[in-house]
């Protein structure tokens, strides 16, 4: 396989699937999910392993890290209405911290995963590199932990726009805030496409909600006893 197989196979995959979805904006077409299900379905039936792509599309890996210091851009340029709203994001950012949080414990302890499952699932809606991180303290499986904290941001990126328009939530901050804390980079990077502000918020509280679940998670898995 080429070096830079990876990289390629991945742009072109979602420069097909973006021109699709802005024909006909469905989010079951959304070029994100139909991208990475693509691509794991050639790497299965190519019988390519997962570390020979992974090392071939590299330089996007390491884009990825720019990409999301990028985020400050829109947060500057949205300073002042962000301030103004201060109080409302920190109270937001806290409230969906813990409603991530016990709604996925109640629900997964309801279909009785047992206590690694449920570590790795506390974690789920920060991103990648701090999820995996938090994981390994609490005792998840940061593997597993992983594939949910993708598996969330993809959902947020495909269908978490069409569910506030059904839900009618309107105001941009709110929008925003939803995104952010419920499907942090990939949730950020679909509306941001929408509205400067909206993303603007959602990066915002992306990165505040990664630390806040850093901080607090510890201590609410020993009130859980867990």
């Amino acid at each position: 396989m080429p070096e830079t197989f990876g990289i390629f196979a991945t742009l072109l995959l979602y420069w097909l699937f973006s021109g699709l979805y802005a024909r006909k904006r469905s989010p079951l077409l959304n070029p994100v999910l139909l991208s990475i299900a693509a691509i794991a379905t050639f790497l299965w039936i190519s019988g390519i392993p997962y570390e020979d792509y992974m090392a071939s599309a590299r330089f996007l890996s390491f884009l990825l890290g720019p990409a999301v210091v990028s985020l400050a851009v829109p947060v500057y340029k949205q300073r002042r209405i962000i301030a103004e709203y201060g109080k409302e994001i920190a109270v937001g950012i806290a409230f969906g911290c813990l409603t991530a949080f016990f709604s996925v414990y109640l629900i997964a302890k309801g279909l009785g995963a047992g206590e690694d499952i449920l570590r790795s699932l506390a974690p789920k809606s920060v991103t990648t590199a701090i999820a995996v991180g938090v994981s390994e303290k609490i005792g998840g499986i940061p593997a597993l932990t992983a594939v949910f904290v993708i598996l969330t941001g993809i959902m947020g990126n495909a269908f978490g726009v069409e569910l506030m328009k059904f839900l009618r939530i309107r105001d941009r901050v709110a929008r925003g805030l939803a995104m952010g804390v419920t499907s942090h980079g990939l949730g950020t990077a679909r509306i941001i496409l929408d509205d400067e502000l909206s993303g603007a918020v959602s990066g915002l509280a992306m990165a505040l909600n990664g630390v806040l679940t850093a901080v607090i998670l510890p201590y609410l898995l020993r009130l859980l006893n867990l």
